[in-house]
């Protein structure tokens, strides 16, 4: 009986990860901004809420649309790679297990191991082995555009919505002040949690958004306070 493979990878979590991430950060980051530019140009908690609410559709139709236009251009070029060597396997087999072979030496095999691996490989699953081995596509790191686009969007709406609470629940004149404090703590959250599950370090992680989360607001503030004085 063939023993059960149980162990699980943090690589198995690239797919959706990296979408989850961006796309709550960016919701954060660009929604806290947008409410702290509104508001550093002294207006009321009316227009913060309604610059900050259309921040969020408006950023999760875009997150989604873009994820989706990108992922499906991967796609797109991983489907016809894939749809060239189905047809090169077709054409010329040997060529294509001697191509095989060729990897698996230049990995430590010797020559004769590594053209009995490929034969077998390519006996079993032909195509596989050279997407896998060739190409470098596999199962976990295939593009999914309809899954990154979802996770963007979702992602992007719960970011947002975080400084939009922040900001519906202060007065018009602090608005910017606790949108900020609470956006640069949801942002420390947001790092370490995203470090955590791709076993990445936390602190340095959580530096890093951290630092663009204080740049961004310091920028759109200055500028939302020009503004508010120019007109």
């Amino acid at each position: 009986m063939r023993p059960v493979h149980t162990e699980r990878h943090l690589i198995d979590r690239i797919g959706w990860l990296r979408a989850a991430v961006l796309g709550a950060n960016d919701g954060l980051v660009s929604t806290a901004s947008l409410i702290v530019g509104v508001a550093a140009s002294a207006a009321g908690t009316s227009e913060i809420l309604v610059a900050g609410s259309a921040g969020l559709v408006a950023g999760a139709m875009s997150m989604a649309a873009g994820e989706y236009v990108s992922v499906s251009s991967q796609a797109d070029t991983e489907r016809a790679d894939l749809d060239r060597e189905r047809r090169e396997l077709a054409e010329d087999p040997d060529a294509e297990r001697e191509e095989l072979a060729r990897i698996y030496v230049e990995r430590g095999l010797d020559h004769a191991l590594a053209l009995q691996v490929a034969e077998q490989l390519m006996a079993r699953d032909a195509l596989g082995a050279h997407a896998r081995d060739e190409l470098g596509i596999s199962e976990v790191t295939a593009a999914r555009p309809v899954q990154a686009a979802l996770t963007s969007a979702a992602t992007f709406s719960a970011g947002a919505a975080l400084p939009l609470a922040v900001a519906a629940l202060s007065p018009g004149h602090l608005a910017a002040f606790t949108v900020s404090v609470a956006s640069l703590v949801f942002l420390a959250v947001l790092g370490a949690l995203g470090a955590k599950a791709g076993g990445a370090p936390i602190a340095r992680a959580t530096a890093r958004v951290t630092f663009w989360g204080v740049l961004a607001m310091a920028v759109t503030a200055g500028i939302g306070s020009l503004v508010g004085k120019a007109v």
